[in-house]
């Protein structure tokens, strides 16, 4: 693992672009009394694809890199994020991870990126790819339509064990373009996690890239949600090159890891999450993958792969 390779320090550099060129990019920023930065990309900044595009970027840790293209599904033309790494368990695992749950009295947002590695947040992630970030300055992503009281923003600055003016907080609704659109880029973090909970250690991949579908906008959150979601499910692509030891298990597991194998496939999420009474511990954890992954052994050249779009499934959840 590189554990040399500093996320919030590569990151930072991203946020200083971000900040410098703020009109054109449609975010707004200020500043809170304990002097953190605040980032809007989207609750009351317009926001939009380019911001999108490098908010990816931001949540990778500077690990990964974000292209913006256009695919067809179907009768669909849609636009789509293109993401590539050749860091993938650090980018995704160890950054881009949505796995800091902030909640302080009515509010709640989650959180990922770089912020992420010096705060530990989930500690087992970081045991399990050997990675903690060391720096002075940090940067968080938060998936909220409200701006974080002042106490929140005390509480990520101690928990990264920095000071309040060295931390930038990015905000991005789901209900927004820059927020849907660093959604369907984490379909590479997907992937990987599902290629995790079958087995497959992280340590072994060389390279990833991914491509999805950028959803419709839809003004309400849960509909919002459901479609970031459906453009993975339905739409994603990922690609992993490995060095595995063991070719059998290896076809085994890929072959049961797109979205595909679970008993809760076909129908759009926001459906799937409504019969689960909004739980997401009551939905099939299987289906938590992209619609097709595609592994290459580097050890004996092979090419394992599973799953397919699905436009039928995309058509009703974004029309």
């Amino acid at each position: 693992m590189e554990r040399n390779l500093s996320v919030n320090r590569l990151a930072w550099t991203l946020v200083g672009k971000l900040v410098e060129n703020h009109a054109f990019y449609g975010v707004k920023v200020s500043k809170v009394d304990s002097g953190a930065t605040i980032v809007d990309a989207g609750i009351d900044a317009k926001g939009g694809f380019e911001v999108g595009r490098l908010v990816t970027e931001i949540c990778m840790g500077g690990c990964g890199k974000a292209d913006l293209t256009n695919k067809r599904y179907g009768d669909l033309e849609l636009p789509s994020i293109f993401v590539y790494t050749d860091h993938p368990a650090i980018a995704t695992l160890g950054s881009q991870y949505a796995g800091w749950q902030i909640s302080e009295g009515g509010y709640f947002a989650i959180g990922s990126g770089p912020a992420r590695a010096l705060a530990l947040k989930p500690k087992g992630i970081y045991r399990e790819i050997k990675y903690r970030d060391s720096f002075e300055k940090a940067v968080v992503v938060l998936e909220t339509d409200r701006i974080p009281p002042a106490r929140i923003v005390e509480r990520i600055a101690e928990d990264c064990r920095i000071s309040s003016e060295n931390l930038t907080l990015i905000l991005t609704p789901t209900a927004s373009i820059a927020g849907a659109t660093q959604v369907s880029g984490r379909v590479i973090e997907t992937g990987i996690h599902k290629l995790r909970k079958l087995g497959l250690d992280p340590g072994v991949i060389l390279s990833a890239w991914g491509c999805a579908p950028i959803p419709p906008i839809h003004p309400v959150f849960a509909n919002a949600m459901g479609r970031a979601n459906d453009a993975i499910l339905y739409g994603g692509i990922a690609y992993y090159a490995v060095e595995h030891d063991h070719e059998e298990r290896l076809e085994n597991i890929v072959q049961n890891s797109a979205s595909r194998y679970s008993k809760d496939y076909g129908k759009p999420f926001f459906e799937i999450f409504k019969k689960a009474e909004f739980d997401f511990y009551k939905i099939d954890p299987n289906l938590f993958a992209p619609a097709i992954m595609i592994v290459n052994n580097a050890k004996t050249g092979h090419t394992f792969r599973s799953g397919e779009i699905n436009v039928d499934a995309l058509a009703k959840s974004f029309c």
